[in-house]
């Protein structure tokens, strides 16, 4: 224990703080200026949970490992985007963490979903065994699109949150299939469906206003990912403005991907550099107490974040992003739309109203952004069925 805490502590020595530079930092849809806002960027950062590596959690299956250490970096990063997205569902984006102060209930009941045991939602438990059915066995390398795939299986468990999770095949998002998937016609469960839509405040006892809060209920809070390769062996430069664009939009999730086989989850930028959390620092497993609080400083990177070059980025990413409702969805589709104009930058995937006739040729594997035949043959079929999934449902 006291090597793991050594460790933890020294890696503080390790972080270059940002560069003093002009160039704004982007974070998940902010916008800040290094010289003035030094303090505000990393309280965002530490605000975000950090999922690593840890060791001494229960055996995955009863029987399997008790740490993740070596394997379990792209699931801490699905975790970690994933958590993003309940964040932005549950607190809002402008939710702050703060060491010691007391924090919300629903906070904990985000956290409490991704801790290391079988029940939670999204544990790495439940990350691991359900990607058995993805064909991937417990401790085996997941891609950005395994992880994408199980985290949309297990969110259908999730009733809290009440998500509607797409995942965009084929570098193709298809607005049609968005819009049926979130206006199901049953209301949002789950605690603070809409915060925003405090009742004293925006309707004033307007009976007639009821109408607009029956419609926003019958969106579904959309997660979309959207699993991408973007070059061959290394990341056509063409791409780098375009991927700089989805840290800039107020729905921005961030990125999951890295460098090969090693996973991080990308918030931001700031110049040619990428900012993201990096899942590789192995920490004990933390046991909730009785009254369901955590001890949680662990959950939150409080140094300041790692950089990489973009051109060092592993072609093969997730990109995320969430939408509350459905003029959130509307102006991200205006966005990428607009994107499209922008001098020098080669659009990442295709935003399109129905789904293209093309997509039902065998031909299309010829698309599909993975690397081994096995992974795209997977891909084909998963998006085959995506339609069959959301019947099911």
């Amino acid at each position: 224990l006291f090597l793991a805490t050594l460790t933890y502590d020294t890696l503080r020595f390790e972080y270059e703080d940002f560069p003093e530079t002009k160039e704004p930092v982007w974070i998940l849809g902010r916008k800040y200026s290094v010289f003035t806002e030094k303090e505000e960027i990393l309280l965002d950062v530490t605000s975000r949970l950090w999922f690593t590596y840890r060791k001494n959690f229960p055996a995955i299956g009863g029987t399997g490992p008790t740490s993740d250490t070596g394997w379990g970096c792209m699931l801490r990063c699905g975790q970690m985007i994933f958590a993003q997205a309940l964040v932005c569902r549950h607190l809002g984006r402008d939710w702050r963490w703060i060491k010691g102060k007391r924090q919300m209930d629903n906070y904990f009941n985000v956290l409490n979903a991704f801790i290391d045991k079988k029940d939670s939602y999204y544990s790495i438990h439940q990350i691991a065994q359900m990607g058995v059915g993805e064909g991937k066995s417990i401790g085996q390398w997941y891609g950005p699109n395994t992880v994408a795939q199980v985290l949309k299986k297990l969110a259908t468990f999730d009733t809290w949150s009440s998500l509607a999770v797409h995942i965009a095949m084929d570098n193709t998002v298809v607005m049609e299939e968005i819009r049926r998937l979130c206006q199901s016609k049953v209301p949002c469960a789950g605690a603070a469906a809409y915060p925003a839509l405090d009742s004293d405040v925006l309707y004033n006892g307007c009976p007639e206003d009821v109408g607009l809060r029956e419609r926003l209920a019958l969106w579904k809070p959309l997660v979309l990912l959207i699993p991408l390769r973007l070059g061959l062996t290394e990341i056509n430069e063409a791409y780098i403005e375009t991927l700089k664009h989805c840290f800039m939009m107020p729905q921005s999730l961030g990125v999951i991907g890295g460098k090969p086989n090693s996973a991080h989850y990308f918030i931001g930028y700031v110049g040619e550099e990428l900012i993201y959390l990096d899942p590789h620092t192995t920490q004990p497993a933390v046991e909730p107490s009785d009254s369901g609080c955590l001890p949680d400083d662990s959950f939150h990177c409080q140094h300041p974040p790692c950089r990489m070059s973009i051109a060092e980025l592993d072609p093969s990413i997730a990109v995320g992003f969430f939408c509350n409702t459905e003029a959130d969805f509307n102006d991200w589709c205006q966005q990428i739309k607009k994107l499209s104009l922008v001098r020098g930058a080669l659009p990442m995937f295709e935003l399109v109203e129905r789904q293209p006739s093309h997509f039902s040729n065998p031909d299309v594997l010829n698309l599909t952004p993975d690397s081994s035949d096995a992974d795209r043959l997977e891909r084909f079929f998963d998006s085959e069925d995506e339609d069959f999934e959301i019947l099911s449902l």
